[in-house]
């Protein structure tokens, strides 16, 4: 009986590790946002696996969404509860909502989740930090349910004597964990420095039997203070400085390298509400991507420029601005002031309008809308000729 309970037991922990390391994100692609590294390490063999994650998410407007969370409890049903969790944080993302609105949306599906359980279940509950770098404004914007803080280390400052770091931790206020309901979540913004470093984790990095949280964020922070230029070597050495051989609970770490997109890299104009300023916005983006040397691309970018830049002066609010971004690829994007989105639709054979945006859809690989606090901006993204990409390290 007792060897086929250790079967039993050895069974359920390989597939639910299985699950979990099946869930987690295999190959983060090269970023023009950031450059990252990423650990997961499950529990010693005599626990359970529970539901830590991470994820990195392209972003509109070349940002990036960095993501870690913890789902309470072990087992199955918590890795599983973890690939629910993690696919809608990136469904939400792909709204482009705020940090705080997108935890709040995520709070409702933790809740949704919890009444479909069978009622002998336990109660699902799970903490979330979820963030977005811009690379353009390096503005990092940061909300957590729940969740410890994340670390922010800036780059060093070398002269003759010494290599100067400074480890911070941001002043987050930090909201109730998912499934409570009910309870706001804040949205916290700084600006970073090109080449700051990023460090989010799960409590099991921080916390064991034979150490406080405390003690732990003051081994973090010693060791992000010496930690080496490599973010592969750095995740190695926080799992060598801050875990035992066999760590009592799981653990999720992701780090993360800013950089930013030069203003060579980015061109923008405002633009009058006037259907004649369609005219020059299609010259001033011809005139920019001769600049860039992307000429290949005036067409369907002048096109897509037109419909935008028309789209927004019938139907958006002033002021407008159109903004242009080259980095891996070739991003337009117009500003205006109405939350109204647009959608797209079938123009049907007599209608005089309702093509534009279909014909945006057919010359981009990708467009949408996001929402922000002073309206909404629509975009679109080409990929650039051959050969014509600056790379992510720009």
């Amino acid at each position: 009986m007792y060897i086929d309970n250790a079967r039993r037991y050895t069974h359920q922990r390989s597939t639910a590790l299985t699950l979990q390391r099946s869930l987690l994100p295999h190959h983060v692609p090269e970023l023009p946002a950031v450059e990252t590294a990423s650990r997961y390490l499950p529990c010693g063999a005599h626990q359970e696996v529970g539901g830590d994650w991470y994820d990195v998410i392209p972003l509109s407007g070349a940002r990036v969404a960095l993501v870690v969370g913890d789902v309470i409890g072990r087992g199955l049903h918590a890795s599983a509860t973890m690939g629910r969790l993690r696919t809608a944080v990136r469904t939400l993302a792909d709204i482009d909502l705020p940090p705080d609105e997108l935890l709040t949306h995520l709070d409702d599906v933790v809740i949704r989740h919890q009444g479909e359980q069978e009622p002998d279940t336990d109660e699902i509950s799970a903490t979330c930090l979820y963030t977005v770098y811009d690379p353009i404004s390096r503005l990092w914007s940061l909300s957590s349910a729940g969740h410890v803080m994340p670390v922010v280390v800036a780059p060093g400052t070398t002269d003759s004597a010494s290599t100067a770091r400074k480890v911070d931790f941001p002043d987050l206020p930090i909201g109730p964990p998912l499934g409570l309901g009910g309870l706001p979540f804040e949205t916290t913004q700084c600006e970073l420095p090109e080449g700051s470093l990023l460090a989010l984790y799960t409590d099991g990095l921080i916390e064991g039997r034979a150490r406080d949280a405390d003690a732990g964020i003051a081994q973090l922070r010693d060791a992000l203070d010496q930690a080496p230029a490599s973010l592969e070597d750095t995740c190695d050495l926080l799992l060598a400085t801050l875990l035992p051989s066999r760590p009592s609970d799981d653990v999720a770490l992701l780090l993360a390298r800013s950089r930013a997109l030069g203003a060579d890299h980015v061109a923008t104009w405002d633009l009058p509400s006037d259907p004649v300023t369609v005219s020059d916005a299609r010259t001033y983006a011809r005139e920019q991507l001769a600049i860039w040397g992307l000429d290949d691309a005036a067409f369907a970018t002048e096109l897509i420029v037109s419909e935008l830049v028309t789209n927004a002066i019938r139907y958006g609010k002033a002021p407008i601005r159109l903004r242009m971004i080259r980095q891996t690829t070739l991003i337009c994007e117009v500003f205006d002031a109405s939350s109204t989105a647009p959608h797209l639709r079938r123009a049907r054979t007599f209608d005089e309008g309702g093509r534009g945006l279909l014909l945006v859809a057919q010359l981009a690989s990708q467009w949408g809308t996001r929402h922000t606090r002073e309206g909404k901006v629509i975009w679109a993204e080409q990929p650039l000729p051959a050969g014509r990409s600056p790379g992510p390290g720009m």
